[in-house]
């Protein structure tokens, strides 16, 4: 009685498998349509976002490090967005590049920005006196590690001193 339920079982697993067979058919074309639709809007939309967060790179960067040039590396990144990234790599380099010539020129080689945050320790002081202030302060670092590098060498010497004179003491 068993062996004669198995093929009447499997005809009715049968049918009922192609009857959800065919409600799968719709179910997937409205999943091909759903998935059309991302493709066609939503992967452009998010590419182009990519392409423009990527090319504002340098500009993220400039006002990071307080480049005074900060305002022409955005025009660069601006421009490099209108002509298809072709002058993003000179925004990218001039981004990270220390301006000399800025600095004999102007005083300093931060832009204006930094010495003006209110919250900053420059905040309550005019332009000028915040400059020099920022001088001092680099020029004060440096004679702090020339102090050291000067007793470092002092050291040796002293070291070598030693150890030459007892190298004479002992012969």
């Amino acid at each position: 009685m068993f062996l004669r339920s198995i093929p009447l079982g499997l005809a009715a697993l049968l049918s009922v498998l192609s009857s959800s067979a065919w409600a799968m058919a719709g179910m997937e074309e409205q999943i091909a349509d759903v998935m059309v639709w991302v493709v066609i809007i939503l992967v452009p939309l998010a590419a182009i976002y990519l392409f423009w967060k990527v090319h504002v790179l340098p500009e993220v960067i400039a006002e990071k490090r307080h480049h005074p040039q900060k305002g022409a590396i955005q025009v660069l990144c601006l421009l490099s967005l209108a002509f298809g990234g072709m002058l993003w790599p000179i925004a990218w380099l001039w981004a990270f590049t220390k301006p000399v010539t800025y600095k004999a020129a102007y005083g300093t080689d931060k832009h204006d920005d930094y010495f003006l945050k209110p919250d900053g320790e420059h905040g309550n002081k005019p332009m000028d006196l915040a400059i020099v202030d920022d001088e001092i302060m680099l020029l004060k670092e440096k004679m702090e590690g020339l102090s050291k590098k000067r007793e470092l060498i002092l050291a040796k010497q002293a070291s070598t001193q030693t150890s030459h004179t007892e190298g004479n003491s002992h012969a």
